[in-house]
């Protein structure tokens, strides 16, 4: 059965940097483009970042852009997602999902993990 799990959330200074980490099982890793997702309260889930399945060609939200950075390492079947210069407007679950496609659209995604909080305070 396939499991993705989060971790590295946590609570963080604006300014500041967390890496998050998500370890992939029960899936032909390397076969998937990995991506991150996040959800506020009271909002819908929104594309953050995607790294495809050879780890060449990487897309972000133009809210991240500069400040976020995806990538993976197919050996380890993990993707990570360091993310400096933190904002307020940062704080949300982070979710991480894998899908055939190098896709920024969230029902493009097989496969979820459970979640990881980030909050940023100002």
């Amino acid at each position: 059965q396939v499991q993705l799990v989060e971790s590295g959330g946590g609570l963080v200074q604006a300014g500041g940097s967390v890496r998050l980490s998500c370890s992939a099982s029960g899936l032909a890793f390397s076969r998937y483009a990995m991506g991150w997702f996040r959800q506020a309260p009271g909002k819908e889930r929104e594309f953050v970042a995607v790294v495809r399945w050879s780890g060449g060609i990487t897309y972000y939200a133009d809210s991240v852009k500069g400040r976020f950075t995806i990538s993976r390492d197919n050996a380890k079947n993990t993707v990570t997602l360091q993310m400096n210069s933190l904002k307020p407007e940062d704080t949300a679950v982070y979710y991480c999902g894998a899908a055939l496609a190098t896709s920024q659209d969230w029902n493009q995604y097989a496969y979820w993990g459970q979640g990881t909080q980030v909050t940023v305070s100002s």
